[in-house]
């Protein structure tokens, strides 16, 4: 059963990866907006996800762009998205190397 749920959870991640910020146009998931991603034993996932800022005039559409990315994922039967400010956002800590690359940070 344990095995089912990582594989959702991974059927989950491929269906968000696509969602890009509007502005940016990167995968919101490149960008570390993603915090975590569980099934649980019912079936239904369960996202964490924060935007780039509190202000931000997409975050209403992203939410539903990863709820509805969620909710075709097949065996999911419910999600839920919770969008957290803890830990603040930070792109050179969460952002992927390529999503730094795109957004002009080089350590």
């Amino acid at each position: 059963m344990e095995e089912l749920r990582n594989d959702l959870e991974k059927a989950v991640y491929q269906a968000i990866l696509p969602v890009e910020d509007p502005e940016l146009f990167i995968s919101i998931m490149e960008l570390g907006l993603i915090y975590d991603i569980k099934v649980n034993e019912n079936n239904e996932a369960n996202i964490k996800m924060t935007f780039t800022s509190m202000a931000c005039p997409a975050g209403p559409s992203l939410k539903s762009q990863v709820l509805s990315a969620a909710l075709q994922v097949e065996g999911i039967k419910d999600a839920n998205v919770e969008i957290v400010w803890n830990p603040k956002w930070d792109p050179r800590l969460m952002a992927s190397e390529d999503a730094k690359m795109q957004l002009g940070i080089y350590d």
